[in-house]
């Protein structure tokens, strides 16, 4: 937290001024066309719903009003869709990205493994900056995080990168918790329904927030025990509901090893855009972007769903990413470590 929290504001919305005057010519571009939103993810996740949400709203704030349609690109913890963004996405501003925030960090820990650059992107800024947490089922033995680091568990992730693989990890490594980690699940809603069906103890990296939505009967029930949450700073009402903080569990040197996984929350949900864009149209996008996050249709739609709405601008998300690929390289492997199994 010491290291990035200076760089996080506590509201970041674009002006129009700030973005700069945008040419005629580039707001009449969208008129009679299709925008595409990317998502690294199978269709009825956290990031799927919030992409969904989004693009229902996100023509009318574009000059022209193009159609804005919903495209699934799961796989690799959504390292499938970044490449795509990367390398093969049009850059005359027709598509537009959502990836996992852990595939932003995965370069940087695993360099060369990957067909893109996290500091290339252009991004829009992300639609939310939330708190993750771990939950079990009713049914298992894992009550509390205390349990966690006694009893034997599973728990399920879908791969490196993502959330639910990586912050499961770290409090192996870490925390010592005596957790497995069980990958191959395609959303949060796919590891959901594995606990339901007994297959796994639970869940962590779960966003709060798509926890809430997908879940409302879980959340604050006994039909599951939020047995910890994950933010540079504790969330106030999740402590209120008794749910403590990880850094209960990680402390020290490791405190500072999980910052830097634990940062990327700040740009929880990160829009992009390809490098090389069209900088006309990117302005564009960037505004629009911001704009439907401060929409009132848009936010009653997002209270309907439960969906957290806290925006981070494309400015505050670059400087984050950038600072990040500035981590010294001893704290890089360090953290790289803490999230390869033992």
């Amino acid at each position: 937290m010491r290291v990035f929290m200076s760089l996080i504001s506590a509201s970041s919305l674009v002006s129009a001024a700030a973005l700069g005057a945008i040419p005629a010519a580039a707001q009449d571009f969208y008129a009679g066309k299709t925008l595409t939103i990317v998502v690294g993810t199978d269709a009825g996740g956290g990031y799927d719903i919030y992409a969904r949400a989004i693009a229902r709203h996100l023509g009318k704030q574009i000059a022209g009003k193009p159609t804005v349609i919903v495209q699934n690109m799961p796989g690799a913890g959504s390292a499938k869709a970044a490449e795509f963004m990367y390398t093969l996405a049009p850059k005359e501003g027709t598509t537009i990205g959502l990836i996992f925030p852990g595939m932003v960090v995965e370069p940087l820990l695993q360099p060369g493994k990957f067909r893109f650059d996290p500091t290339k992107f252009e991004y829009l800024g992300s639609a939310d900056s939330g708190t993750r947490l771990c939950v079990t089922h009713k049914s298992s033995k894992i009550k509390s995080m205390d349990d966690a680091m006694k009893i034997p568990s599973t728990f399920g992730g879908s791969a490196p990168g993502s959330s639910t693989t990586d912050y499961a990890q770290m409090l192996i490594n870490l925390a010592g918790a005596k957790m497995r980690v069980v990958n191959g699940y395609k959303s949060s809603i796919d590891t959901v329904l594995a606990m339901e069906r007994g297959e796994v103890d639970g869940i962590c990296g779960y966003d709060s927030s798509s926890f809430k939505s997908q879940k409302p009967e879980w959340y604050n029930t006994p039909e599951a025990h939020m047995i910890q949450q994950a933010g540079l700073a504790p969330n106030e009402e999740l402590l209120k509901l008794g749910v403590p903080s990880i850094w209960d569990h990680i402390k020290g040197e490791n405190r500072t090893i999980a910052e830097v996984v634990i940062a990327q929350q700040e740009f929880h949900r990160p829009f992009l855009a390809p490098p090389g864009v069209v900088p006309a149209q990117l302005a564009i996008l960037r505004k629009a972007f911001m704009a439907t996050l401060v929409d009132k249709e848009f936010l009653a739609d997002a209270t309907k769903m439960k969906l957290s709405i806290t925006p981070k601008d494309a400015e505050t998300v670059t400087a984050l990413v950038k600072k990040m690929f500035a981590s010294p390289p001893d704290l890089v492997a360090k953290v790289n470590k803490a999230l390869k199994p033992l």
